[in-house]
């Protein structure tokens, strides 16, 4: 397979409360999902369509097990994930208490998690090489032999040789409690970004790659960096992009708020989507940001993601363009290949 999405890095079993609105000593019932942003991207890409793969290590545990099956019943290739004896699949929790409280709580990631043994030695290198788009995350590059292993995977994609419609993307994920500050991982972001085509962050996540300043600073200096597309998320007032010669911003797209730790990988997700069709880069931010939206306002993350149908609906309910213009060439309304 030609994947048109390959991500890397995290994944791990969401432990999310059915219950909204309390602290989590106070839940008394809870649902299982997949989870892990490189892994909810791929996700989101595949409802939209798209041939996506993740390069990930789960345990050699039921968990695991779960996890083989989840990707494989979103669409998602599973067969550069593997498992880690020694470890367990990590588990996360969280609360969630809109709008803007959702604490989460890592389990078997300290003082490591499968996904962080990702060996250079055991990549697929080819297929690194030919996907339309590679994704990875910061989180991935906060220790060894994950370090070893993201680098390795830049390397094989030299900036300067992709085909037209290839984009190297690093997500700006930063996470302090994996990281043993923010020098830290700004010295292992600088070492990846020479291989990176689009950077995607919010304001403190491009504050620890590039440093403090105004969202336009901090894009020009990913750009300076080499990045072709900056896309710095302006939190409440919606998401801006820039390239050389271009900036975008597109407003938000209001919704009552049940759960915000999908959002982002949605948003991501929608925005391979839109890359990998061509379209202008204000009509991705737009698409992106609606799907970003509507996973707000849904209670999980993977299970959430939305098909192009939603996404454009909400975007016709809201006046911000023409549905029709976002279905591409070649898809169904449903996202599926013609």
């Amino acid at each position: 397979m030609t994947h048109e999405l390959l991500t890397i890095g995290r994944i791990s079993v969401d432990i999310y409360p059915n219950d909204i609105g309390v602290d989590l000593e106070d839940v008394e019932s809870f649902g299982k999902y997949l989870g892990g942003s490189p892994s909810n991207v791929a996700v989101a890409a595949a409802r939209h369509g798209r041939r996506t793969g993740v390069i990930t290590r789960t345990g050699d545990d039921a968990f695991g097990i779960y996890l083989h099956r989840e990707l494989r019943k979103f669409g998602v290739d599973d067969s550069l994930v593997t498992a880690v004896k020694e470890w367990p699949t990590a588990v996360t929790f969280c609360a969630i208490k809109p709008p803007d409280d959702f604490p989460l709580y890592f389990y078997g990631r300290f003082p490591t998690a499968p996904d962080l043994q990702i060996q250079a030695a055991e990549l697929d290198l080819d297929a690194i090489q030919n996907a339309g788009i590679f994704w990875s995350t910061v989180t991935g590059l906060c220790q060894e032999p994950s370090r070893e292993a993201h680098i390795k995977a830049h390397e094989a994609r030299d900036r300067d040789k992709l085909r037209i419609g290839q984009y190297t993307i690093l997500d700006l994920d930063y996470r302090p409690m994996f990281w043993a500050s923010e020098e830290e991982a700004r010295a292992q972001v600088a070492r990846i970004l020479p291989h990176v085509t689009v950077a995607i962050g919010n304001d403190k996540e491009c504050a620890v790659a590039v440093g403090e300043g105004t969202p336009d600073e901090q894009a020009d200096r990913l750009l300076a960096a080499g990045v072709e597309i900056a896309v710095v998320k302006l939190g409440p007032d919606g998401v801006m992009a820039k390239t050389r010669t271009e900036r975008v911003v597109s407003a938000p797209v209001p919704v009552e708020t049940v759960n915000g730790l999908g959002a982002g990988d949605s948003f991501g997700g929608a925005f391979c989507h839109g890359l990998l069709s061509g379209w202008p880069l204000a009509r991705v931010l737009d698409y992106a940001n609606a799907a970003g939206a509507i996973v707000a306002s849904r209670l999980s993350c993977a299970d959430a993601m939305p098909t192009p149908d939603e996404v454009t609906s909400l975007l016709a309910e809201r006046g911000r363009l023409v549905a029709a213009t976002f279905i591409p060439k070649g898809f169904t309304t449903e996202g599926a290949t013609l």
